[in-house]
């Protein structure tokens, strides 16, 4: 009896330690379709809607051309934070990459998510204007 008296209470400390959540204003953000070498930086904005600071410890991408950062400092209770990420567009074609995220929260891994699409850059107003020169 003992032994279980011990681990409930070890559960409730550990539940109550873990009392951190944060809330995005969005879980994708999605570029949209965007011209190569366009600015690829986005903003993801939570909430920390826990009771305790909340601190991101670390922040993964599933591929190289999307460079995540993390907030330095704890998320107050109630405070918003933001995480950039940047994804390299002078790659043309389509894009789906997830950014994984580790902190204190209830859920020690969360993940957002960023698409769209990268055209070659060239609209119809610019071929117009070069086949004009042409003639």
């Amino acid at each position: 009896m003992k032994i279980f008296g011990t681990l409930l209470i070890a559960l409730f400390v550990s539940t109550s330690i873990n009392a951190q959540e944060f809330k995005f204003e969005k879980e994708t953000i999605d570029y949209g379709k965007i011209a190569k070498g366009s600015n690829g930086e986005r903003t993801f904005v939570f909430t920390n809607i826990g009771n305790a600071p909340l601190i991101i410890e670390k922040i993964q991408s599933s591929c190289g051309c999307t460079v995540p950062k993390k907030p330095e400092q704890p998320i107050m209770p109630g405070e918003k934070g933001e995480i950039k990420v940047s994804y390299d567009t002078k790659r043309p074609g389509g894009f789906s990459k997830q950014i994984t995220i580790f902190s204190n929260a209830k859920k020690l891994v969360k993940k957002i998510k960023i698409k769209g699409f990268v055209t070659n850059g060239i609209s119809l107003e610019k071929e117009k204007s070069l086949l004009s020169k042409d003639s």
